[in-house]
């Protein structure tokens, strides 16, 4: 298993990076909370998980470890592989998710893309007692991102993320300002908590 990767960032997409370790270039899934994160020419560790199929073998990164270990106890429900894992690690933090899990809160799964009701009810079985206790903070938890001032390329990059994963041009920029009005004036935007929170709004609506 490749527990961790720690390189150059070579290429960012809004779905993947390419991470350069030693000349070679690994190619890493990952949230794009992750990815907001990582510039290209600058140094990054990402904690991995390898995932081996009979015609893959698929790299997810993480930047917290704690993130791949919900990641890969969550693939352990009926059902839910690596991509809807993923997504919902894009949408809730770890302890977002142990305490929607614990509270039997279905509402907020189902914000979770690919996440329908009987999906939800079996997560919430399956995890049960699996992803141990939340932090305690009551915060959201959201991992610091890369924070611009409002307005600026921050919004633009936030934008770019939804409309990479579906949501279409005028929804996503209608969303993002929404949650934007909601913050501080003036206040920079972090990029990883402000996706998080548009998809929450979302949820599963691509019109």
């Amino acid at each position: 298993m490749i527990a961790s990767l720690t390189g150059t960032v070579a290429h960012v997409t809004l779905e993947r990076a390419v991470l350069d370790v030693g000349g070679v270039g690994y190619l890493v899934h990952a949230t794009p909370g992750t990815l907001a994160a990582l510039r290209p020419g600058e140094r990054a560790q990402l904690h991995t998980t390898l995932v081996v199929r009979e015609d893959s073998m698929t790299v997810y990164g993480f930047a917290e470890a704690d993130e791949r270990e919900v990641f890969e106890t969550a693939q352990s429900v009926s059902g839910v592989g690596p991509r809807i894992a993923l997504a919902m690690l894009a949408v809730l933090t770890p302890d977002a998710l142990r305490r929607a899990v614990a509270a039997e809160d279905v509402a907020t799964l189902r914000r979770v893309p690919g996440v329908g009701p009987k999906s939800a009810q079996r997560l919430v079985l399956e995890l049960s007692g699996k992803l141990g206790l939340p932090s305690g903070d009551g915060a959201d938890g959201a991992p610091a991102g890369h924070a611009d001032t409002a307005g600026g390329p921050g919004r633009d990059q936030v934008v770019e993320a939804l409309e990479g994963l579906g949501w279409a041009s005028k929804v996503a920029q209608e969303t993002v300002d929404r949650v934007l009005a909601e913050q501080e004036d003036g206040a920079p935007v972090d990029v990883a908590g402000t996706l998080r929170a548009a998809l929450r709004s979302l949820g599963g609506r691509r019109a």
